[in-house]
């Protein structure tokens, strides 16, 4: 019984948040709460959704933090050289400019963040992707698919976790897969290039120049704390992008020109939150910060903590602008942590109430003898559901060891087992159980349902050619 109101508890959340029924706060929090009583189970929701929450606290916090601090260092022009150079790789190709995405995201996430990849990627690339009115669900797809490739670093989590639940060694388990993780990389390339000669069609082929002299628009080309506004000129093309809204990451500057005179720019350059005598101090923050962080010297939420108290204090020494800074942020800071602390409740439920566990049971279960040799390929396959419906630390520490001990029964390795176990990650960070993906769509201004039901097919598609790959290699 636990198993089929597992199954019908995540098909109707997803149900109702691609049709937009519900919101996914809403949806997060009162799905699983009538669901729990269904079970039988309604007196101990408190217990489960505070043992939730508990859980995820920590992470929510380092949400918070981490995105004041980029916040702060976008405002302060820290990324604005990175995004120079992409748009003078982009142009106005919406080939060029989805293609820059995937490489984009897929450089970043080496710092093994999934928050800290969409800061940096939707801060560069969404002022494009409006300016040119391209579809918004493309580049959180394209985003969301590069960094479920890379999460697979072994500072990422998911390699460190298998290492840690089948006492393997993290190197053993990552060395052996990179070839198979490259083909999946180089798989999220193609992707967006096939993504991004769509647009391309739809929108037509647009010269720098052309985008230029067209007629005027107001739009988000800036992020910062003025409250300029002016017109940038709009690219021709008359599809639509998918997802609405004005304001951009770090804030709401938008940029004025009369449309020949203006530059074709992703920041505002002249807004007043600069800091380009600081530059270098905010670069050295932000690489001791990452090397922190990968070294595990402190707590993630610790590391974000001091680092969000140091950019602020010595980017805006006056209380005032502390506080613009930190008002322009909140709306983000709110949304994603309000998500956060609405998963904790499904996944309090669903973890509380042992669906979890009666769902795992019944797909190892499910798995006939014959197929005990192949159980590294039937890890990898699994893991696209069980790492989607369920968390990293579910999967690997429930699941998993189930699945290694059946393998070894048969004589596969738990290398073999732990490395395709980590196949699935690129469709994993669309999971609505992942913290990260809530920035990545929050700050691109797109519904998470549509997300979802653009991203989905193309994520699997991916996790199935790092499988493939593996298989073909020699390597699972």
């Amino acid at each position: 019984m636990l198993t089929v109101l597992g199954f019908a508890m995540i098909a109707t959340f997803l149900v109702l948040i691609m049709t937009k029924k519900m919101s996914p706060i809403a949806s997060l929090v009162l799905i699983p709460a009538l669901f729990c009583v269904a079970v039988g189970q309604g007196a101990k929701l408190g217990d489960y959704v505070i043992e939730g929450v508990g859980t995820l606290a920590p992470t929510a916090a380092m949400l918070m933090f981490a995105i004041v601090y980029f916040g702060v260092m976008i405002d302060v022009g820290l990324f604005d050289p990175i995004v120079r150079a992409i748009l003078r790789f982009c142009k106005a190709d919406p080939m060029r400019i989805v293609v820059g995405t995937a490489l984009l995201a897929a450089i970043v996430s080496l710092d093994g963040d999934g928050s800290t990849t969409f800061m940096i990627t939707v801060s560069a690339m969404y002022p494009l992707y409006k300016r040119l009115k391209m579809s918004l669900v493309v580049m959180t797809c394209v985003a969301a698919t590069a960094n479920g490739v890379m999460n697979t670093l072994p500072w990422g989590g998911p390699t460190a976790r298998a290492a840690t639940a089948l006492k393997v060694d993290a190197a053993d388990i990552f060395v052996p897969m990179i070839p198979a993780l490259a083909v999946g990389l180089l798989a999220v390339i193609l992707l967006a290039f096939v993504l991004g000669r769509r647009e391309r069609k739809r929108l037509g082929t647009l010269t720098l120049d052309e985008a230029l002299v067209t007629e005027p628009e107001t739009v988000l080309v800036g992020a910062g704390g003025g409250d300029r506004l002016t017109k940038a000129p709009r690219g021709t093309g008359n599809g639509t992008g998918t997802g609405t809204g004005t304001g951009g990451a770090g804030g709401a500057d938008i940029a004025e020109g009369d449309g020949e005179e203006q530059e074709f720019k992703g920041l505002d350059p002249d807004r007043p939150t600069l800091r380009p005598k600081l530059y270098w101090f905010n670069a050295g923050l932000t690489v001791a910060l990452l090397a922190a962080m990968i070294l595990e010297l402190m707590p993630i939420p610790v590391l974000f903590l001091i680092g969000a108290a140091l950019a602020l204090t010595v980017n805006f020494p006056r209380m005032p602008d502390q506080r613009a800074r930190i008002a322009a942020h909140a709306d983000n800071v709110l949304n994603v942590s309000g998500m956060v602390f609405a998963a904790a409740v499904f996944t309090g439920v669903l973890t509380g109430t042992g669906m979890v566990e009666h769902m795992a049971d019944w797909l190892v279960g499910a798995i006939p003898d014959a197929m005990g040799p192949h159980m590294a390929v039937v890890t990898g396959v699994l893991s696209l559901p069980l790492t989607y419906f369920m968390s990293n630390d579910g999967f690997y520490f429930g699941v998993l060891p189930v699945l290694a001990e059946a393998g070894a029964a048969h004589g596969v390795s738990h290398l073999e087992i732990a490395r395709a176990s980590i196949a699935g990650q690129p469709l994993h960070m669309s999971s609505p159980l992942v913290p990260a993906v809530y920035v990545l769509v929050g700050m691109a201004k797109v519904e998470f349902g549509d997300h979802t039901r653009f991203t989905v097919k193309w994520a699997v598609l991916t996790s199935l050619v790092v499988l493939c790959a593996g298989v073909l290699f020699g390597i699972i």
